[in-house]
């Protein structure tokens, strides 16, 4: 079976059947100037059905009833099953009602409408078949496209799997209702912000691993200052994207220390968290992370940038971000052994100028429970061991890092079957170049 279609699919073609050539020619005539649609004619209701069975874009049906061979209302009744979707219009005389009625009722007609008819009324009524049909069209036309959407987010996140927990392989069934799909949107994009975040930290090579600790640490402290959930979502994003707007710093400056800059050229570093906001604004979910990761270098007594903002003029998710990132860069300097009290020291000098105090002393218990860990012990050493030579209990001594420098699992984390088996998978696919570092006890 041949099938042709315009080429432009908002113009409809529409079948007008007559056995009167002088009428064709008149109807012809009536539609000729219009645009949105495409006349074809045939002479017979046997004619007509070849036309439909030729050509499968029909999408409007004008036929007469009194017509030799095939009636208007048989033409009808068999053209519904060849073509279901055209929408179909009898033509009929006025002593024809019942034939009207068989139309509708057998052949599916959308309208009847009599002969002699008035042009106006015979212009209206087809344009509003063809509106009909375009809309059933364009209806079709949309549930195909959702579907075929939703069929290319499923491919997605299959290729997601790979880079992230185990867990999301649920993301990967179908979900034919709403809430499934939201479920799954909304996990889509924070797995997408979370590798937007690790993409960021292999640019600045020095800061590793840098935006998750602030965001893990900010996301605690938020929640036990009895945040609300989505406050502390909002922070969490924050302190993953907090130094999103360095994208757009040079290499050279972005490597300087602050106290090194010029200038022109702090002036520059200084513009990285307004950066930031602006990256983010125009995803509405993440206007108010976008707001924390705007003042998170605001100084409590108003000596920070970029807007001066001071005490608790500051959003108090700013504030919990800038404590954990003061907390992860001061720790990444420091090369002694006690850790933990070296950043409580640290903690309290800042707190009432750079930190806000309050938020300070949240911060306090976690610090020692994250930096007074196995690194401290002095009958610990740190041992590189294969991966294979891995095994659950064991206690990571660095980050686990792929071949490109995907982290895969923290310092100090503690090992157990689920993570080695991600382990061992990951070294598979993106081979690092050492082996895992732990600690182990010193020999006697």
């Amino acid at each position: 079976m041949s099938e042709t279609t315009t080429e432009d699919k908002s113009v409809v073609r529409v079948l007008f059947v007559d056995d009167e050539a002088n009428i064709l020619r008149s109807l012809r005539r009536l539609f000729m100037d219009e645009d949105d649609m495409e006349v074809e004619t045939a002479a017979s209701g046997e004619e007509a059905l070849d036309i439909l069975r030729e050509k499968s874009d029909i999408g409007l049906i004008v036929s007469d009833q009194r017509m030799p061979g095939l009636t208007g209302v048989d033409f009808l009744e068999q053209a519904r099953d060849i073509a279901p979707e055209a929408v179909r219009i009898i033509l009929t005389g006025y002593a024809d009602v019942n034939a009207a009625i068989d139309a509708i009722n057998r052949g599916g007609a959308f309208r009847y409408i009599t002969k002699p008819w008035v042009d106006e009324t015979l212009v209206s009524t087809v344009k509003d078949g063809i509106a009909l049909y375009s809309l059933k069209h364009e209806n079709e036309r949309l549930t195909a496209l959702v579907k075929k959407q939703n069929d290319e987010l499923q491919r997605w996140n299959t290729q997601l799997e790979w880079f992230v927990e185990e867990q999301t392989v649920e993301i990967t069934k179908k979900n034919q209702e709403l809430e499934g799909l939201n479920t799954r949107l909304k996990k889509n994009f924070n797995d997408s912000i979370t590798i937007f975040s690790s993409i960021l930290e292999l640019r600045d090579m020095a800061s590793r691993n840098h935006s998750r600790n602030v965001s893990e640490m900010s996301a605690n402290v938020a929640r036990a200052m009895k945040m609300g959930e989505e406050d502390v979502e909002a922070v969490r994003i924050a302190g993953l994207l907090h130094d999103i707007g360095k994208i757009g710093i040079s290499d050279a400056l972005l490597v300087k220390a602050v106290g090194e800059m010029s200038p022109e050229e702090l002036k520059i570093y200084r513009q990285h968290p307004v950066r930031g906001q602006a990256a983010v604004d125009s995803i509405e979910d993440l206007r108010e992370a976008g707001l924390l990761i705007r003042h998170h270098h605001e100084a409590y007594d108003g000596t920070g940038f970029p807007d001066h903002l001071k005490g608790n003029d500051i959003p108090q998710g700013a504030r919990i971000i800038a404590v954990a990132d003061f907390i992860d860069k001061s720790a990444g300097t420091y090369t002694g052994l006690d850790t933990a009290s070296f950043l409580i020291v640290q903690l309290r000098e800042a707190g009432g100028s750079l930190l806000d105090r309050k938020t300070v002393h949240y911060f306090e218990e976690m610090v020692w429970s994250i930096y007074s860990g196995a690194s401290q012990s002095s009958d610990m050493e740190e041992v590189e061991i294969p991966v294979y030579g891995l095994k659950p209990g064991m206690t990571l001594a660095k980050d686990a890092r792929s071949g490109t420098g995907l982290l895969l699992l923290k310092k100090n984390s503690v090992v157990n079957d689920k993570s080695l088996a991600a382990l061992k998978r990951y070294y598979q696919l993106d081979p690092a170049k050492t082996g895992v570092f732990i600690w182990r006890k010193k020999a006697a």
